[in-house]
């Protein structure tokens, strides 16, 4: 067997095990070192090879970024700024038809800019959003669906650990992910929410809770001075971290580090911060930061068995004799992220898929940037499709409610789903719109 079948049947094997269940760190690392054995034959180097790319994977500076901006997350999700964030948003958005639906897409876009991640943005407004949106005559599908729908833009507007990821795996700026992915997330957010106003003037039924009316309490309206003591925090964590990396004044570290503090005053502040609090986060952010790294060091190992087997030129060269050409490669690598991304989470998707995909679309000519937010798009589009979606199933859980079933905040989100792919194709066709900024 050449090199390349046998990187095929690697490949073919990887898979395999990750669908009889086992974890995808330890998959990628073990068929990456089997790998470098049989086509070296040479266990000795694939040991070596192993312990090189353990060390070597995570020594750069950069991946500093990780730990600092999943801390960063976790002290604004405990400081109640999500909530604050939405009554704002609420208040100036409640005279619009759909406001409600409008102010969570809203809130979570700004929530998204501080904390990188679409799972906690989902458990902070399933907790606040739907009750409030089920108590104003909005049907618990559409209020679960909305939360579930707009959370992904955890993982697209910056900054977000998906595009750290795909920094590392891509060997492109992190910076100019970071830079990149704003625009598409404002057109994306936007989209969501001219769908929803769409739904309330156009269709209400489709949204509005048939059987019952809205519970309508005495409504307190927010003055400009309470608007203003909600909103600061938030949108100073904002300009601070976007706005030192836009002018260039941080490198994405030093914006995670600054973050971070800035994150921990604003709970200090608060005093939402008791030890007890403080040592979850720094334990979580522990766990979830090792987890992430071991497994960009066995996607490392795993590239590299896949580049010594030539398995991207394989690929490449087979895309280019069917004819398909740089666009008709993208839709089939798109239609593989979409599949996959039914059965895994984001993160491992980016580790299996972007070492093939990425030296591929460097020679047909696409821009690694541009190819990126296709990509995670593209990846977080399977965090609202069964059966894994894990956004849903974050907000499911969060509810905790068992009248509430898990099919219903499918169909509740797949209108989310159908706006991201037109967002997908329109990005994907017009590359201005990821590199604009960058450029």
């Amino acid at each position: 067997m050449d090199d390349t079948s046998l990187g095929f049947a690697l490949i073919g094997l990887m898979v395999t095990l990750i669908i009889i269940g086992l974890p995808i760190g330890i998959t990628l690392i073990s068929t990456g070192a089997i790998g470098v054995w049989l086509i070296r034959e040479n266990p000795d180097l694939a040991f070596r090879f192993a312990a090189m790319a353990t060390y070597s994977g995570i020594q750069d500076y950069l991946f500093a970024t990780i730990p600092l901006f999943v801390l960063m997350g976790l002290l604004v999700s405990i400081s109640d700024v999500g909530k604050d964030t939405f009554d704002v948003a609420q208040n100036l958005l409640k005279r619009i038809k759909g406001g409600l639906g409008i102010a969570t897409v809203g809130a979570n876009a700004v929530f998204a800019a501080v904390t990188g991640v679409s799972i906690a943005s989902a458990a902070v407004f399933t907790k606040v959003a739907v009750p409030e949106m089920v108590r104003h005559g909005y049907s618990m599908r559409f209020a679960a669906g909305t939360v579930a729908g707009s959370s992904i833009l955890g993982m697209l507007i910056p900054p977000s650990l998906l595009m750290i990821v795909y920094g590392v795996l891509a060997e492109v700026s992190i910076g100019a992910m970071f830079i990149a992915g704003a625009i598409p997330g404002v057109i994306i957010a936007i989209s969501f929410a001219i769908m929803i106003w769409c739904y309330a003037r156009f269709a209400p039924q489709r949204i509005m809770n048939a059987t019952t009316g809205p519970v309508m309490a005495d409504e307190k309206l927010m003055g400009p001075a309470e608007m203003l003591g909600k909103s600061v925090p938030i949108l100073s964590l904002v300009a601070l971290i976007l706005g030192g990396l836009y002018t260039g004044f941080f490198t994405p570290t030093e914006a995670g580090a600054v973050g971070a503090a800035g994150a921990l005053l604003i709970a200090l502040v608060r005093r939402r911060l008791t030890l007890a609090k403080f040592w979850r986060v720094l334990r979580e952010t522990g766990l979830v930061s090792a987890a992430i790294l071991f497994l960009l060091i066995a996607a490392g190992l795993y590239s590299r068995m896949l580049s010594m087997a030539g398995v991207p030129n394989a690929i490449g060269d087979f895309v280019e004799h069917l004819g398909l050409g740089p666009y008709g490669f993208l839709f089939a690598f798109v239609i593989v992220i979409l599949l996959m991304g039914m059965i895994l989470d984001s993160t491992s998707i980016l580790l299996i898929m972007v070492p093939i995909g990425a030296p591929i679309a460097t020679a047909m000519g696409f821009d690694l940037i541009h190819f990126g937010i296709v990509t995670i798009i593209a990846v977080e589009m399977g965090l609202l499709t069964p059966p894994f979606g894990i956004s849903v199933f974050t907000v499911k859980a969060t509810l905790a409610d068992p009248k509430v079933s898990i099919e219903s905040i499918f169909a509740g989100a797949l209108p989310f789903v159908v706006v991201m792919g037109l967002a997908l194709i329109l990005i994907a066709f017009f590359p201005i719109l990821a590199t604009a900024l960058v450029r």
